[in-house]
């Protein structure tokens, strides 16, 4: 058998395990979410649409990283004419920050409950929901069962779905496609001008099904994500010469 036979089978085999497991062929929706070097992350180099990811937020800092980072990528997701669902029994959201994303806020609604076990029925019912951009929901718990409801609301649906775990306790498999952390770095002031600078983010991407992990650190700057180059330090040899 020839190298572009198997080749050929491979790639084959592969289109199979991604619609087996809810890549339904590349068929599935495509967006380029501009996240740079983080899309060779992902299957087929595209951020999984149709599909189920998990954050996660020890503490109050990363809850607003994790925030800003999932509505930049709603604001590529709704390309300003979307809707958005906000599940929660205790938003974070803060509505009128949605515009430094690019995001008017009545494209979305806030369902705020009372009991945060309703959280994952209400995500459930507004996944099948197929003129729904995206839903959104904040529970600090879910176990594996919820979530394969989840999955399986939007394989059918082809809505994206996005679980914030706040102050999460325990820590198990899940059927999400992904899992991330978002932890806030220091912004640097633009121009030299006083103030609190573009947002920017250490990104983790601790699992991705049929995909690879990995961490970036990732800016948001003049409406779109950016990578943060490091420049390497000069060395006492190159100081003497700049001397």
């Amino acid at each position: 058998m020839s190298s572009i036979a198997q080749a050929h089978i491979l790639k084959d085999l592969q289109t199979d395990i991604l619609r087996l497991e809810g890549f339904k062929s590349l068929g599935n929706p495509t967006l380029d979410m501009n996240l740079g070097p983080i899309k060779d992350a992902f299957p087929n180099a595209s951020f999984p649409l149709g599909a189920v990811h998990e954050f996660l937020s020890a503490q109050g800092e990363d809850t607003a990283s994790t925030i800003g980072f999932i509505t930049g990528l709603l604001s590529s997701l709704t390309r300003g004419n979307g809707t958005v669902l906000w599940i929660s029994s205790s938003r974070t959201l803060f509505p009128p920050a949605l515009k430094s994303f690019g995001i008017e806020p009545e494209r979305f609604i806030f369902i705020d409950l009372q009991k945060e076990k309703d959280v994952t029925w209400a995500m459930d019912e507004a996944l099948k929901c197929s003129a729904i951009s995206a839903v959104v929901g904040e529970t600090r718990e879910i176990d594996f069962t919820s979530s394969r409801r989840l999955q399986l609301a939007v394989e059918q649906s082809q809505v994206t779905g996005f679980i914030l775990r706040n102050n999460y306790r325990n820590l198990h498999p899940t059927a999400c496609v992904s899992r991330w952390k978002i932890t806030p770095l220091s912004s640097e002031s633009v121009d030299d001008l006083p103030g609190i600078g573009f947002p920017k983010w250490r990104v983790e991407l601790l699992r991705m099904r049929n995909g690879k992990s990995g961490a970036w650190d990732i800016q948001w700057a003049d409406g779109r994500f950016a990578p943060v180059y490091k420049f390497p330090s000069i060395l006492p040899e190159q100081q003497k010469l700049a001397g």
